[in-house]
């Protein structure tokens, strides 16, 4: 089911300039447009400015997916590799390079990542980077954790007895069998970036530029009271989005985790 919603939240982000009824940022100061209560004209309502709820909530699953699979793809790039070479070197290698790892696990991430964007900026590539940047511990410690396992199997050790080098054993032979982690670990990870993203806007660090479900939040602080709607819809999505991807995250390991598949 997870998989399904997101794969319709996809097609929603993809086709956002054909299905989205108006315009995100228009700004109508019509009588009756702010404030417009969920009607044939406008599904899920106005905001304060008189924009459309349900266009401003189709074009910001454009942002929350993008930050969401953008920021986990460097994440995985750093996190992997990282994570790899401690394991199968193990030794000071895997000493210095897990003290590196400790380093960042102590860091209080989502501060370090106000801390960051307040200084260089709050566009949606920055915001994409310091996340990548920032979560890719755990996805080291996890895939150190499987090479330490499966660097002493047998099909391992006959790499090596056919004269096959470090990096062949390493990213043909281990790899392919540890990659189930950092799979599960990345639909999880999408999930925790999207809240961060909309974390980041709705206390105002978000890109302004674009429409995103934090900036609607944000909004609507303002109006609770009066437009329940404002709140109510962007956060039920991104409700359904982050738990979407923990379900995905569920099923994946169940799939993929040789040790399930023994039992």
């Amino acid at each position: 089911m997870g998989f399904y919603f997101i794969i319709f939240m996809a097609l929603v982000a993809v086709l956002a300039p054909m299905i989205a009824p108006y315009d995100p940022f228009e700004q109508y100061y019509g009588v009756g447009k702010q404030f417009r209560p969920p009607s044939l004209e406008n599904l899920m309502g106005t905001d304060r400015f008189g924009r459309d709820v349900l266009s401003r909530i189709i074009w910001g699953a454009r942002v929350s997916l993008f930050v969401g699979f953008f920021s986990t793809a460097i994440c995985m790039m750093i996190g992997v590799p990282f994570g790899a070479v401690a394991g199968y070197y193990s030794g000071r290698v895997d000493e210095v390079l897990m003290r590196v790892v400790d380093i960042f696990l102590v860091l209080p991430t989502f501060f370090l990542i106000l801390v960051i964007v307040a200084v260089f900026g709050s566009s949606i590539w920055n915001v994409m980077i310091v996340i990548g940047i920032t979560t890719w511990p755990n996805t080291a410690r996890l895939i150190r954790a499987e090479f330490l396992s499966l660097k002493e199997r047998e099909f391992v050790q006959s790499a090596k007895t056919i004269g096959a080098d470090d990096a062949h054993i390493m990213f043909r032979e281990i790899l392919p069998n540890a990659v189930y982690v950092a799979v599960v670990e990345g639909s999880l990870l999408i999930a925790s970036s999207v809240l961060t993203e909309a974390s980041l806007s709705f206390l105002g660090l978000g890109d302004p530029n674009h429409a995103s479900w934090g900036w609607m939040l944000n909004d609507a602080m303002r109006s609770m009271r009066v437009a329940w709607w404002e709140s109510a819809f962007p956060g039920l999505v991104l409700t359904l989005v982050v738990t979407a991807f923990n379900l995905i995250g569920d099923g994946l390991n169940d799939a993929l985790n040789p040790y399930l598949k023994e039992r």
